[in-house]
């Protein structure tokens, strides 16, 4: 692999083809050589290595709740390397060794810097049941070129404002400006990553889409983002949003969703969430075949089963945090094998669901910056934390 000779401060580079590898390369620098948000995990037994299948994702993915049958039909361990944010995933994915891994689980907004990095292959639509799917996830935007289908969508949710229901009403949580209430001065938590919060309070600001906008907008949203000091709490990592809303330290935290109160609300802690009528986030978790990998065929019989509706079934409900699916055979099978769940996912067909929600205009997918570049924005959250 080439040599790093110094990163892109502008990611609009990626538009030039002769800047691909060094844009991915530029999103490792800003995530460190360290590759910041990268959990650590207990090692792992020792298994043959074609007895492996590598894959790289957010936390709990390769769960046995999750990945136990296909390791069982096919007699291998999945086994993964866990990282939290989209920037640590591009510098692993650039830092590692051909062939560290066989599938990358990726944020949609992600996908096409992948794809033009030459880290993940070109898939066939026809190996993988997206005529199963809602659809509005059937040509998913972000995971095609043209025809060329990149990856391959598991799971998603909404992010708005996660809260304590003995602290805020549902009615003080219907629009972002709640965050600026008395009443939770101090007590407002931050999820640690600059995407998922800007866009929601880019949303507040009126902007919409919330992540292409204007550099004077852009200025504005470094005002809002500014003036919520004063109300911190803290910036917190994945795990200890669990913690912190559970302990009453966060009364609230914008940015997050369903993904962190359903867990939550299932052990008995008072909180909820929201998408306030200025609109909310989509986060997306998708599958694609590294280019690397020399166990192809593997990768894509497991994209196969986590797309299927047993795989989705437990992808939805799986133990580090539960996601909304997109493949609606895996709808009916949650309703029949699980039905508390399916309702606390808002996935019955006999009442207001999550795709009622999207279909609503408000929910508007996750990108990385248009207009500015992804250094600029992560250096104002930076400089929100550091003041």
């Amino acid at each position: 692999m080439k040599e790093f000779d110094g990163p892109i401060t502008d990611f609009r580079a990626l538009l030039h083809p002769m800047n691909r590898r060094r844009l991915l390369q530029g999103a490792g620098a800003l995530a460190g050589a360290a590759a910041l948000g990268v959990t650590a995990t207990a090692p792992e037994p020792a298994y043959a290595q074609d007895k492996v299948l590598n894959l790289l994702s957010w936390p709990g993915h390769a769960d046995p709740a999750v990945v136990k049958p296909f390791e069982d039909k096919y007699g291998v361990k999945v086994v993964a390397k866990e990282y939290v944010g989209g920037e640590p995933m591009l510098a692993l994915m650039n830092q590692s060794p051909p062939g560290s891994f066989d599938v990358v689980l990726a944020d949609a907004e992600y996908i096409h810097m992948l794809k033009e990095g030459g880290f993940i292959d070109k898939m066939n639509p026809a190996d993988y049941p997206l005529a199963d799917y809602w659809p509005e996830f059937q040509k998913f935007e972000p995971h095609w070129v043209g025809d060329d289908l990149y990856s391959v969508l598991i799971r998603f949710g909404y992010l708005g404002i996660a809260y304590r229901t003995d602290v805020l009403s549902e009615a003080d949580v219907k629009s972002y400006k709640v965050l600026w209430d008395p009443k939770i001065k101090g007590k407002l938590g931050f999820f640690d990553w600059y995407l998922p919060t800007m866009g929601c309070l880019s949303l507040y600001d009126g902007n919409k889409p919330p992540f292409d906008i204007s550099d004077a907008a852009f200025g504005k949203l470094k005002e809002t983002l500014f003036s919520l000091k004063p109300q911190t709490a803290g910036f917190y990592s994945m795990a200890d949003q669990f913690s912190m809303l559970t302990n009453g330290t966060a009364a609230a935290i914008p940015g997050v969703g369903d993904w962190v109160v359903l867990l939550l609300q299932k052990n008995g802690v008072p909180v909820s969430a929201t998408v306030p009528d200025e609109g909310g986030i989509q986060w997306t978790e998708s599958m694609s075949i590294v280019s690397s990998s020399t166990k192809k065929d593997l990768a894509k019989a497991f994209i196969q089963y986590m797309s299927s509706p047993e795989g989705q079934v437990r992808s939805s409900i799986m133990p580090a945090y539960w996601a909304s699916i997109p493949n609606k055979k895996g709808w009916e099978l949650l309703n029949k094998q699980h039905l508390a769940e399916a309702k606390a996912l808002r996935h019955t067909f006999d009442a207001r669901n999550v795709m009622d929600e999207y279909k609503e205009g408000k929910i508007f997918i996750r990108k990385t910056p248009v207009q500015q570049s992804i250094e600029q924005w992560n250096d104002v959250w930076s400089e929100f934390k550091a003041m």
